[in-house]
């Protein structure tokens, strides 16, 4: 679950999950996201309280798609989040 926290400005939103649990420590996600005006969103993930950003484990297991997806043109299909918690990496 994830809950509103704050609407910036530039239509920025952040979010934050519950308090999560994983090897006896608490943790929390917190998501950015801010609409582009070409389509899609910039989107950002952390963890806190370490500090540790979501993209970085993101890339690495998914370097081969990447690399696969614009060899041939890019993905061409779309996906709806009605929760908006989908990190847009494809933008039409």
């Amino acid at each position: 679950m994830m809950y509103p926290y704050i609407t910036l400005a530039d239509e920025t939103e952040i979010v934050h999950s519950e308090l999560r649990e994983k090897n006896g420590e608490k943790y929390i996600e917190v998501h950015f996201e801010r609409p582009r005006q070409t389509g899609g969103f910039d989107s950002a993930r952390c963890v806190l309280p370490s500090y540790t950003w979501l993209y970085n484990e993101l890339l690495s297991h998914n370097a081969h798609t990447l690399f696969k997806y614009a060899a041939s043109g890019g993905m061409k299909i779309a996906w709806y989040s009605p929760h908006r918690q989908l990190l847009c990496l494809f933008p039409g």
